[in-house]
């Protein structure tokens, strides 16, 4: 892809996540809560196949 276009879609999904942000703050709190989440389930998971 050219560089604008690149740049364009990045300037759109920041611009989306911003307006996700300031219309449903809960929402976004729980969609972040969830993100992360999920990586501590991975990291457990994955812990437990170490031990």
């Amino acid at each position: 892809m050219q560089k604008w276009i690149k740049t364009a879609i990045l300037v759109l999904v920041i611009g989306f996540a911003l307006f996700y942000l300031f219309t449903q703050p809960e929402a976004a709190a729980a969609a972040v809560k969830t993100f992360f989440g999920a990586f501590g389930s991975i990291f457990t998971f994955f812990s437990s196949l170490a031990s």
